[in-house]
């Protein structure tokens, strides 16, 4: 019997990724950020979520992706850390989709994403979940799965 698990999915720049939907707190819309001065400059900033202070983080900044475009405001996925919750500014959110283990592959990727940054690649999609792989068509990358800590 093969074993399966939850991902929230998410864009970056067409590419889609996925956190362990148990590791999700929530999913809001962009919120006004306060600058943390001499951050490091994935920090974008901080965040008041119902009285709790949650560092934002940029995905596109951290996985060396390009800038977003000038007034395309990201999505947040909070999550919950052994620090705390943190957000990871996201371009789009996915849906949640449920992923067979024996799909996960290396950590091999030619998207120009750093890999070494994720848990596990899912090697194929699976034949009901289409949408695993890049936005624009390719197949070189099917999906990315589950940031490492």
């Amino acid at each position: 019997m093969s074993n399966s698990r939850q991902f929230c999915t998410f864009f970056l720049d067409n590419l889609l990724f996925g956190v362990e939907l148990q590791k999700v707190q929530e999913v809001i819309r962009y919120l006004d950020l306060t600058a943390v001065p001499l951050a490091h400059r994935v920090v974008s900033g901080l965040m008041n979520l119902r009285g709790q202070i949650v560092t934002a983080v940029d995905l596109r900044r951290r996985l060396e992706l390009e800038e977003r475009s000038q007034g395309t405001l990201p999505m947040n996925v909070v999550v919950r850390t052994s620090d705390g919750a943190v957000s990871m500014l996201v371009d789009d959110i996915g849906d949640v989709v449920e992923v067979e283990e024996e799909t996960f592959g290396e950590r091999r990727c030619r998207t120009g994403v750093n890999s070494t940054l994720f848990n596990y690649l899912q090697r194929r999609a699976p034949p009901a979940c289409g949408l695993l792989r890049r936005r624009a068509g390719s197949q070189e990358c099917p999906a990315v799965l589950s940031l490492a800590r």
